[in-house]
């Protein structure tokens, strides 16, 4: 992704969406799924296929992500049993990351939220 302009409606956007999300380092990742955290890729397959799959992380496409996590939901996965469930959202680099796990807060999943820098910021070992 390019470099963004931090006077763009989006950034402005980013920005205020991601107040008040506790992100995640990718350090700290492996702590988070310790403690008991779901790590949902919302990537695209093409992505996915192309870079590879976080072993372990629960796949659901962006445009369904409400639908699958909300616990009230009738098209609820098994995961989304209440809304203190811990979901670390992770994308590409962490910009629609930030804007679902936002959303998903918006719906009461209070403990959402998302890794920072994404997939890609992932340590390749």
């Amino acid at each position: 992704m390019a470099v963004m302009d931090e006077t763009s409606a989006i950034a402005v956007l980013l920005d205020q969406e991601r107040t008040g999300l506790d992100r995640v380092l990718p350090a700290d990742l492996d702590a988070e799924v310790a403690a008991g955290a779901v790590v949902v890729d919302i990537r695209p397959v093409e992505n996915r296929s192309a870079e590879g799959e976080l072993p372990g992380a629960l796949v659901v496409d962006r445009n369904v992500l409400e639908w699958r996590l909300d616990p009230t939901s009738p098209d609820r996965l098994p995961v989304a049993v209440d809304a203190d469930v811990r979901y670390v959202l992770m994308c590409n680099e962490g910009y629609a990351s930030s804007l679902a796990a936002a959303t998903l807060r918006r719906l009461g999943l209070r403990r959402a939220t998302d890794l920072v820098g994404g997939y890609r910021a992932l340590p390749r070992g």
